[in-house]
């Protein structure tokens, strides 16, 4: 899994953390051979791990590559949930590694840090050094123009499954298991489901004897398992960038009277009620995925990626089942559809402290190789694969009581490597839970999803200053006040001062960027 949403760290903590993390690196000094006798060169890289996740240097599928390349990796592995500020202080020290892995550059990074020379240019070495990557862009002209900056350079590598599984990444889940207990039937409307979550409440639906069923959990900005999917019953459906697109213009989702009315809603007919776990607003992944596999079964409703046992534990995960978009007061049944699609431009990047980048882009380059690729993403040949008399990769059976997205985590980091439409036909079987959630996504989301999304754009530099100096603190506020609101409640005053505390930090002028980047990305695809 990817993407993350991090707590803000003390900086004191964070800053002895980073120096005993790497070692510092003086681009003044003269190149230095890294290499050993045997002829293996050793670079040093940091890269976020998913919770489940080994170190690095553990997995089996580095120990491969090693031996594959001849080079050695370093690695400083930092948690998920505390990477992006990390990775800033790193930066913002000087003390950089050769290269970051999984690297989950934005695009204002990719063009501010390849202009000041904190990362380097990749086209030449990509030319000389990487026959994979080579070949995909020379097939695929589109993926070479979807990470090419504004500049004309290229300054990170993609990571992407073509499969488009990621349009709408909040699956609402409910126990049914409870519901049949309890006489109800599986939701259809906002006012059912609110009904529902105050059975559970009340009515022991565990037996035993305690108060302690949690109606509905969920984990506030998470980037799967966030509520911003229930925000389409009001007719304004939601994603995480709060930004949608309907008839080729651009909203901003967070300041329109259905997302106030929505609001109003999950306070006063959930939380005030006792039924959004109070924790859903604080939560981290471990803590939450821990909740699905209490002793006695608590969760009552849950928001995930996927409901293939990764939150339930296999063993639970028949008592769930999907929950279709609900009709909300005004006959709305909508879900919004996830921003972007397309290669991520900044999984993987080279820092000016690297003495081996002819190397460096060996190893990498051997990651996007279509079957090392797959076995990137996924894990490796005879552990999550075999390969059938058709050199496929099929899928292994799982160990016993293990759920696949639990499994991929501790096998495979999944940080970069592309996998094309065609290598799912050809290369490698899409794995069971991917096709089950493609089915899923067909059979109860599709049907009512937004037929627009905003897309991938590479924005000019001066755009990207706008974006970077508005953006990050406006959303961050918006996001801060949605809990507010929701835990506090929202009364007409307060929404109104909201509204214009997020127009005075920079709103229409980042609406304007959105929408000349949008109206110049629809002409060229003419």
């Amino acid at each position: 899994m990817k993407k993350s949403f991090s707590a803000t760290l003390c900086v004191l903590v964070c800053s002895s953390l980073v120096m005993t993390a790497c070692t510092k690196n003086d681009s003044k000094e003269a190149p230095v051979d890294s290499s050993d006798a045997s002829g293996t060169v050793t670079l040093k890289m940091v890269a976020p791990k998913a919770s489940l996740s080994p170190g690095y240097g553990e997995m089996e599928i580095f120990k491969r590559l090693e031996q594959q390349t001849n080079v050695h990796v370093d690695w400083t592995n930092i948690p998920d949930t505390d990477y992006k500020d990390k990775k800033n202080l790193l930066i913002a020290s000087g003390d950089l590694p050769d290269a970051f892995y999984g690297a989950d550059f934005s695009d204002y990074e990719l063009v501010t840090y390849g202009k000041d020379g904190t990362i380097i240019p990749l086209e030449k070495l990509i030319e000389e050094n990487a026959p994979n990557f080579s070949k995909l862009l020379k097939d695929r002209p589109d993926i070479k123009a979807a990470i090419t900056a504004p500049d004309g350079h290229i300054y990170g590598l993609p990571i992407w499954e073509e499969n488009e599984l990621g349009t709408n990444p909040f699956f609402h889940v409910i126990n049914k298991k409870w519901l049949d207990k309890l006489g109800l039937k599986v939701p259809e409307t906002l006012d059912e489901y609110t009904n529902a979550l105050l059975v559970f409440k009340n009515n022991d639906p565990n037996g035993n004897g305690k108060k302690d069923e949690i109606p509905l959990t969920y984990m506030n900005g998470w980037w799967c398992a966030d509520i911003a999917g229930l925000f389409g019953a009001f007719g304004m459906p939601d994603n995480q960038d709060h930004r949608i697109v309907r008839g080729g213009k651009v909203i901003f989702t967070a300041v329109q009277p259905e997302f106030k009315e929505a609001l109003k809603y999950f306070s006063e007919k959930w939380y005030k009620q006792g039924l959004i776990d109070p924790e859903a607003f604080t939560q981290k992944d471990a803590q939450y995925l821990a909740k699905g596999k209490t002793p006695n079964e608590t969760v009552g409703s849950f928001i995930w990626w996927d409901n293939d046992g990764e939150y339930t534990g296999p063993n639970r995960v028949n008592d769930y089942v999907f929950l279709p978009p609900l009709t909300g007061p005004t006959g709305e049944r909508t879900v919004g559809r996830a921003n972007g699609g397309g290669p991520s431009r900044g999984a993987f990047v080279i820092t000016k402290a690297n003495k081996n980048p002819d190397a460096t882009m060996k190893w990498v380059d051997a990651q996007y190789e279509p079957y090392m690729a797959a076995q990137i993403h996924w894990g490796p040949i005879g552990v999550v694969f075999e390969k059938d008399a058709n050199g496929k990769l099929i899928n292994l059976p799982l160990p016993s009581g293990v759920a696949m997205g639990e499994f991929r985590q501790k096998v495979a980091p999944n940080a970069v490597g592309v996998v094309t439409k065609n290598d799912f036909e050809t290369i490698v079987d899409m794995e069971p839970r991917a096709k089950a959630r493609k089915n899923a996504l067909l059979k109860y989301y599709e049907p009512y999803m937004e037929k627009e999304n905003y897309p991938n754009i590479f924005f000019q530099p001066d755009e990207l200053d706008k974006i970077n100096q508005i953006e990050p603190d406006l959303k961050k506020f918006v996001d801060s006040q949605r809990a507010n609101f929701i835990i506090e409640g929202v009364t007409d005053a307060a929404w109104d001062n909201y509204v214009k505390q997020v127009k005075a930090m920079g709103l229409d002028e980042l609406m304007a960027v959105y929408q000349k980047g949008l109206d110049r990305y629809k002409i060229a695809q003419k």
